[in-house]
């Protein structure tokens, strides 16, 4: 009888949506995630993995998948062609949308992306949208994430981002130099080596966006010194950070 009902179930499916006939169900399963939830892509770094030693609370937690994908070498061209299916939603360019629903990758670091790609499978990062697509054996393994990683990075940054109202450009700055500066550079160029991204010529509203999640604990993939940096900052405060490093 469950096989009956099971094979009825999905002649019916196929019957009502032959368009998706051909697709795989983990494809399928990203697909009807992308409509259904459409959150947002996020970038930053992570040290929330239990590696089980003791560590400083800024130095991010390596585990081996991030390892041997790191240590691959990556073949642009490949990676452009996996990128096709990545630019469906951060544009041909890596652009990403002005409104923050989709972010700049364009340019950020590759190792920052092979780390935010395996928080993202692991669950260690709460993004539906982007899980199928952070599955290795969707994307050719890891050698693929070591490819289209490594094309992202080769991406010009985006002439003309998102920015805010730009009336607390000068606190923004202050601010941004006293509690951020330290990690991500005096321009939010951030640093492969140490997994801070680069938050310059960001958008406004994805910045913002996640700046309070991460305030407010919904964002949970950020590392314990940032969230001290933040934890007290007002919205207003927040607000004048993000548009100013968008203009960066």
């Amino acid at each position: 009888k469950m096989l009956i009902n099971k094979t009825l179930s999905n002649t019916l499916f196929m019957t009502l949506f032959p368009a998706f006939s051909h697709i795989s169900k983990i494809r399928l399963a990203g697909i009807l995630a992308f409509i259904l939830l459409w959150p947002t892509c996020a970038i930053s770094t992570n040290t929330n993995i239990d590696s089980g030693e003791e560590r400083a609370e800024d130095e991010p937690v390596i585990t081996n998948e991030i390892t041997k994908a790191l240590n691959l070498k990556p073949n642009i061209a490949n990676g452009e062609k996996i990128y096709v299916m990545c630019g469906q939603c951060h544009m041909e360019n890596g652009w990403g949308k002005k409104d923050g629903s989709f972010p700049v990758i364009a340019g950020q670091h590759r190792n920052v992306l092979i780390k935010q790609l395996e928080d993202i499978q692991h669950k260690n990062r709460d993004n539906p949208t982007m899980y199928p697509f952070s599955n290795p054996d969707e994307i050719g393994g890891l050698q693929g994430i070591s490819d289209v990683t490594a094309y992202i990075a080769t991406l010009g940054p985006n002439p003309d981002p998102g920015v805010g109202c730009g009336e607390d450009l000068e606190r923004g700055d202050l601010l941004y130099k006293q509690r951020c500066a330290q990690c991500h550079g005096d321009l939010g160029q951030g640093n492969n080596e140490t997994f801070f991204p680069r938050l310059q010529g960001q958008h406004y509203a994805y910045l913002l966006r996640q700046l309070q999640w991460i305030r407010d604990g919904y964002r949970k993939n950020s590392n314990e010194a940032m969230l001290q940096q933040i934890r007290a900052l007002s919205d207003e405060e927040l607000d004048a950070i993000s548009d100013y490093l968008s203009r960066l």
